[in-house]
């Protein structure tokens, strides 16, 4: 029964939409269609100006990933395929096949083995039953790659090799066609957004009967999902840094290369998107690790903005400005200086009906001092559901209190949501050389005695961040306040509720305060996928019904 009930806590959220678009897959899934792609009458005609200004869609990967020698490195792990590679490797997760069909290790290979490839995957990886590449998602970003690497950065080998020019038109059409038929309307969120921009694109550049429906199909998923997805503040509406890096990537490319209706969709929303990550960067360049993000997938804010510089007529927003700030539409606020960066969630979990990218994070926070980080969020180390996955979303794996071990939501599986909590009367006090935030969130009333957990925040230059808890139950609880240390960070005294901790920039303190009780936790800090990192967790513990307590972070000298 009470799985049942989870069942309906979770699907009474969801779109009508999406719950046909389930049911479409699952029939899918148990009568698959098969295309057969023919050969067209006439070829594909377009091709991408300006090759030389193209931005490659990741960051680059570690030394150990060499695709020319066959070596392949995703999410930290490595494995040797030779190339071109086996398509189907074996023992790895479903996103590592994801992005080894991704293509985006092309923009490592010069023309011949990049050509090999490709034909090797024309020939060898055919539409079927078990075969993930062709899943809407990696159709939609090896289209995309496809399309720049062969029609853009080497536009004039591919004039000049006719042969495998009409090849790789016969499978592009083809995938394109495919994928107009697959868009993830039962996921929405940034894969539906994903499908539409990169059909939009295609749409825009090539021209003849199939792209022109691309092209239409395109627009109308974008002209819906730009002002639904790209919130008033400039944020993405699923409220990761991570994913609005990608979507900000897609409007460049369409400010770049789409039609005048494209450009004109892409134009409006970019100076928002890329102001609002200039706030969600710490001073080292990286991303706020806030819900779903990791660094290393997608291009940097920096290069964003750089590649943003190289479109002409676009608008770009100034400097991030100093002091206080906020972007409420995300519920993210926080503070910086040249000496300290501080960023606060009091936003929800994401949209009711796809909150599969949120954690339980309400009231949580990130804070570096002298250009390091200091105070983190675990991260996200993997998709695969587990153990990991399940301590990535949990409320005890971020700076905020938990209350009798639960979560703030009801989180199963890897993305799905049943009960989620929400963030109620959030105020705020910010100005250039002050910052103040405060709040409560509801979602430990289900739990017996109703408790609620009051936060508030106060930055108070230079570099003291001041934060006071207050649990009002009808019965007693247990509850626990966590910080998470960076890894550098190191512990060199503890003196009852107070610890001195160094990090490569300098010392600090955490002293707590209240009736509660201090203790060291072992933890994981997770920057990017695959990659886990042992580090320290500061856990204050109280039991009662009406407690007030909290800490204060201070630079020392």
């Amino acid at each position: 029964m009470d799985e049942l009930l989870k069942y309906a806590r979770t699907i009474r959220f969801l779109r009508p939409a999406q719950v046909l678009g389930q049911g479409r897959r699952l029939l899918g899934g148990i009568f698959p269609r098969i295309p057969v792609f023919r050969s067209p009458r006439s070829g594909l005609d377009g091709i991408f100006a300006s090759p030389g200004g193209l931005l490659s869609p990741g960051s680059r990967p570690s030394p150990d990933h060499r695709p020319a020698e066959g070596v392949f490195e995703f999410l930290h792990q490595k494995r040797t395929l030779g190339l071109p590679p086996d398509w189907n490797p074996s023992g790895v997760p479903l996103l590592w096949t994801y992005n080894l069909h991704y293509f985006e290790w092309l923009w490592d290979l010069d023309w011949e083995p990049a050509k090999a490839a490709a034909e090797n995957w024309i020939v060898s990886y055919l539409p079927g039953k078990d075969r993930p590449g062709w899943d809407p998602y990696p159709l939609t970003l090896r289209l995309q790659n496809w399309a720049l690497f062969f029609f853009g950065r080497h536009r004039v080998a591919l004039a000049g090799d006719p042969a495998f020019r009409r090849r790789l038109e016969i499978s592009f059409l083809g995938q394109g066609a495919r994928l107009r038929r697959s868009t993830e309307y039962h996921l929405l969120g940034n894969h539906y957004f994903d499908n539409g921009a990169v059909l939009a694109l295609l749409g825009s550049v090539f021209k003849g009967s199939e792209p022109a429906k691309w092209l239409r199909r395109g627009l109308a998923i974008l002209r819906r999902q730009v002002p639904e997805q790209i919130l008033a503040d400039g944020t993405h509406f699923e409220l990761s840094p991570m994913y609005q890096c990608r979507i900000a990537y897609l409007l460049l490319l369409l400010a770049r290369h789409g039609c005048p209706e494209v450009r004109s969709l892409a134009e409006t929303v970019i100076p928002g998107l890329l102001a609002s990550l200039d706030l969600l960067v710490h001073p080292d360049g990286g991303i706020a690790l806030l819900n779903d993000s990791a660094m290393g997938i997608y291009p940097s804010p920096a290069s964003l903005r750089e590649a943003a510089g190289r479109i002409p007529g676009l608008q770009l927003p100034g400097p991030a400005p100093a002091g206080g700030w906020e972007l409420p539409e995300a519920g993210y606020f926080g503070f910086r200086d040249g000496n300290a960066c501080l960023i606060c969630d009091a936003g929800p979990i994401g949209p009711d009906y796809i909150p599969g990218h949120g954690h339980g994070d309400i009231f949580s926070f990130e804070l570096s001092l002298r250009s390091q980080r200091v105070v983190v969020d675990a991260g996200v180390c993997e998709y695969t559901p587990g153990p990991m996955r399940e301590y990535a979303r949990s409320t005890r794996a971020h700076n905020t209190v938990e209350i009798e071990g639960r979560d703030q939501c009801e989180f199963w599986g890897a993305f799905r949501v049943g009960r989620r909590g929400r963030p109620r009367e959030v105020g705020r006090e910010i100005s250039p050389e002050k910052f103040s935030l405060w709040g409560w969130h509801d979602g430990y009333r289900r739990l017996p005695g109703a408790p609620i957990h009051h936060r508030r925040f106060r930055w108070l230059p230079p570099g003291v961040l001041e934060v006071e808890d207050r649990i009002e139950s009808a019965r007693p609880v247990r509850a626990v306040s966590r910080i998470h240390l960076h890894p550098a960070c190191r512990i060199e005294r503890r003196e009852g509720l107070r610890i001195v901790a160094s990090h490569p920039g300098g010392r600090f303190e955490i002293a707590f305060w209240g009736p509660g009780e201090l203790s060291l936790e072992s933890s994981y800090y997770s920057p990017e996928f695959g990659l886990r990192l042992d580090n320290t967790a500061l856990a204050y513990s109280w039991f009662g019904d009406k407690i007030k307590t909290g800490f204060r972070v201070a630079e020392l000298e």
